[in-house]
């Protein structure tokens, strides 16, 4: 029996993803000299992204973890379901939410308008993937892994349907395959 992967082509590789994960850290590293950060991991699909960033920081930080919902299938509804939410007061503490992708923008505002009303020291967004021309509300993450076109991807924490996440790499979705 062998694994069929419903991909049309690898986007990114997992090489790629590895040097720009590093060039992320390194980066984040130098912004936050001195302070401790608080990295707030978007799940599930920012679960890799999160877990290679912070092996590769050299800051102390702190992590959390938040769960939304957004997406059925290769949509999204348009509406962000809160399915956990970070456990400590975050007022004063700069804040790192880390995320798979911005696509549409809307989850981003909701967490910027979430997180900001609880009065963070700072509050910037970093993600792996980012579809600017797919925007329907304008958000700009600071911290930017790969600019990709507008086709529906799996891998490396992102699904379709739950399934795929554990991809190394970052591929194009293939729906006649599904």
């Amino acid at each position: 029996m062998s694994y069929q992967v419903p991909v049309k082509k690898v986007l990114i590789s997992e090489e790629e993803i590895n040097k720009r994960v590093k060039e992320l850290a390194k980066q984040i590293s130098t912004d936050y000299a001195g302070k401790t950060p608080l990295l707030v991991c978007i799940l599930r699909g920012a679960s890799l992204f999160f877990s290679d960033l912070i092996k590769n920081l050299k800051i102390d930080c702190n992590l959390d973890f938040m769960c939304l919902s957004s997406y059925q299938g290769t949509n999204s509804s348009g509406k962000v379901r809160l399915l956990l939410d970070i456990r400590d007061d975050i007022r004063d503490k700069d804040v790192i939410v880390v995320e798979d992708i911005v696509d549409t923008g809307i989850t981003g505002v909701y967490l910027r308008d979430l997180l900001g009303a609880r009065k963070p020291a700072s509050l910037e967004f970093c993600t792996l993937l980012d579809k600017p021309q797919n925007r329907k509300v304008e958000i700009t993450p600071k911290y930017l892994g790969f600019s990709i076109e507008n086709e529906f991807v799996i891998g490396y924490g992102l699904d379709y349907n739950e399934l795929y996440r554990n991809l190394p790499f970052v591929g194009v979705f293939d729906e006649t395959k599904k």
